[in-house]
């Protein structure tokens, strides 16, 4: 067994073919991202991989939608969005496969 801090991953990326990595898999990538309220992240699309983010906690908008706890939001490759956390927020963000610098701000 081995025991990682999320800490200690970079922008809570802990599997995928970069490193730091818990996993290290060309087959997807992970995260547990913390937003505290206020954040945003810039438009960017895939070109390769969908991206899907789970809303753990808290409410964010994405391409003007507000979504909250729960809320399940499916970017397919070549779909622009950006990000904002209306509140603290925490999300799970999965994407297949991982592919190195599969990210283009808009």
């Amino acid at each position: 067994m081995q025991v990682f801090k999320l800490d200690n991953m970079t922008k809570g990326w802990f599997v995928g073919d970069f490193a730091p990595v818990a996993l290290r898999t060309k087959d997807a990538e992970v995260a547990v991202k913390r937003y505290s309220a206020g954040t945003k992240e810039p438009r960017h699309l895939h070109k390769i991989a969908p991206e899907v983010t789970v809303i753990l906690e808290g409410r964010a908008r994405m391409n003007d939608q507000i979504h909250s706890a729960g809320d399940i939001v499916v970017i397919d490759p070549g779909e622009a969005t950006d990000f904002e956390a209306l509140t603290d927020v925490t999300t799970v963000v999965v994407k297949l496969p991982s592919v190195a610098g599969d990210k283009y701000e808009c």
